[in-house]
């Protein structure tokens, strides 16, 4: 077979896809790009709306552009999933990005971007720590750290276009971090000051650029399993070295109510998973508690109950029926207030089951668990405490959950300090930062004082949670049944209830 590319371009891309200008400069190769951004400007051009091209920036040593160059950076998206209760799968070829420049190697060619009129967007994800203010040379061949090379960048535009103001960017980190990118523009403007530029720069900077908060949200786990990946190229017709797997759910919520921001991001208009507002503080919300809540509070469960991946949970009636219960008739209902309506909720919680149930995702619930109790504090400590404004009655499905995290987190110490735990049979590794304060508390209470002690711990929670009328209780009750009878039958049991409930 032969490998895509420009010269073996499927029917159903048209060769005029690749000559759009290039309007983005993207720093990342990564997956999620791929997945997300670079969908949206793909589906766009492909309806005529957006009608622009990605260069993107390579800033790490690791790996190579060698696929990229081979394929013209065509590349297939194979999207898998649940949709409303359907299966869809679905191969797309996008053909958004126009070349790939490795910063170590190419970085004038980069900064040479900054003299294109139409380059209007600037994209990233270097991770959360990419985000952070570091001794940098802005004149360096290239800056090490990503709000260097960002400002350099500009720099090169403003010298350029000798400072217009319609010729700033539009900058929309996507790493995951509250207010990214206040955040970014807060970075950039101290390394300016630290690199004593000109002030009249920086307030271009400030003034004529306009750096946007936004949210990403799609599991693109990347490539393929190599028997699944040769079956898909053999249906296609050709081979795909940068072939990734999607999930069908898809958003892009970024903060604006600029009228350039809107202009700019015109292939908004072909998704609507791409949503442009003044404030994204609902969806991160909703993402918080409904998905991320959702998954710390049952991670725990799931484990001591013998399952190892989310798609195992969803196909046993009971650990479904609990997850669900938990999501729907504990959690929406103590989100929900007069910035998050209950309608919007409880579709938000469908689309997290439907990705739940997704058959080709392997989410493995033990990664989950990694800095539960930093999890715990900041997804899920929040619904209680906004479940008990509106009542007094202790969650019972909010307290099984955290009975689990825990037992999950009773464990022995190896030999060479790691901290162990165990569910049927099998043994785990636990990843927190707690992880020696909770050993030496199972070693010296009994359950009944651990969760008493546990919960009072202001230090972990920032509040007592033992004022929460009856959860300690219930969290006590809980522990005890799950150490006496096992979790897999608590579950059972609880899944029966939900059922009935439901």
């Amino acid at each position: 077979m032969k490998q895509l590319s420009r010269t073996n371009l499927p029917e159903t891309i048209s060769s005029a896809l690749l000559e759009l200008p290039e309007k983005v400069l993207q720093f990342g190769t990564g997956v999620l790009l791929r997945g997300l951004p670079d969908y949206f400007i793909d589906k766009a051009n492909k309806q005529g709306v957006f009608n622009g091209r990605v260069v993107v920036v390579k800033s790490t040593s690791q790996g190579d552009t060698t696929a990229f160059e081979q394929q013209d950076g065509l590349y297939t998206v194979c999207i898998r999933g649940i949709e409303n209760g359907q299966a869809v799968s679905e191969n797309i070829v996008n053909a958004s990005i126009s070349r790939v420049l490795a910063a170590t190697t190419e970085w004038q060619s980069i900064l040479d971007c900054a003299a294109n009129p139409q380059m209007e967007l600037i994209i990233s994800n270097t991770t959360e720590v990419g985000i952070s203010l570091v001794e940098d040379d802005v004149h360096a061949a290239p800056p090490v750290s990503f709000p260097g090379k960002l400002l350099a960048f500009l720099l090169a535009r403003y010298t350029h276009f000798k400072g217009a103001a319609d010729k700033g960017m539009v900058i929309v980190p996507t790493e995951l971090l509250p207010d990214n990118g206040h955040k970014l523009k807060s970075v950039v403007l101290q390394l300016a000051r630290n690199n004593r530029l000109d002030e009249a720069f920086i307030q271009w900077v400030s003034d004529h650029n306009h750096f946007c908060n936004s949210l990403v949200d799609r599991i693109v786990p990347g490539k393929q399993a190599v028997d699944v990946q040769a079956a898909i190229e053999q249906e296609l017709g050709y081979t795909d070295q940068l072939m990734i797997m999607s999930e069908v759910y898809r958003l892009w919520a970024i903060e604006s109510s600029s009228e350039k921001v809107k202009r700019v991001l015109s292939f908004a208009a072909a998704d609507n998973g791409v949503v442009i507002v003044p404030d994204i503080n609902v969806y991160r919300e909703l993402k918080l508690r409904l998905l991320n809540g959702s998954h710390t509070m049952s991670c725990g469960l799931a484990v001591l109950a013998g399952f190892d991946t989310v798609k195992e949970a969803m196909e046993d009636a009971d650990m479904s029926a609990c997850i669900e219960a938990m999501m729907m008739q504990e959690i929406v209902p103590a989100i929900t207030d007069i910035y998050i309506r209950e309608d919007s909720a409880w579709r938000f919680a469908g689309a997290v089951l439907d990705r739940y149930r997704n058959p080709h995702i392997a989410h493995r619930w033990i990664s989950i668990t990694m800095q539960y109790t930093s999890k715990m504090k900041m997804r899920d400590v929040p619904i209680l405490l906004r479940h008990y404004q509106r009542s007094q009655e202790a969650p019972a499905l909010l307290a099984m959950g955290f009975a689990a995290y825990l037992l999950f987190m009773r464990s022995e110490r190896t030999q060479d300090g790691r901290y162990e735990g165990s569910a049927n049979g099998v043994a785990y590794t636990i990843t927190d930062d707690h992880a020696a304060w909770f050993y030496d508390a199972w070693k010296r209470l009994e359950p009944s004082v651990l969760v008493r002690t546990v919960l009072s711990n202001t230090g972990l929670w920032g509040t007592d949670l033992c004022t929460l009328k009856g959860f300690p209780q219930a969290v006590s009750t809980m522990l005890g049944a799950m150490m006496t009878s096992g979790v897999a039958s608590i579950v059972k049991k609880a899944g029966a209830e939900a059922a009935l409930v439901k």
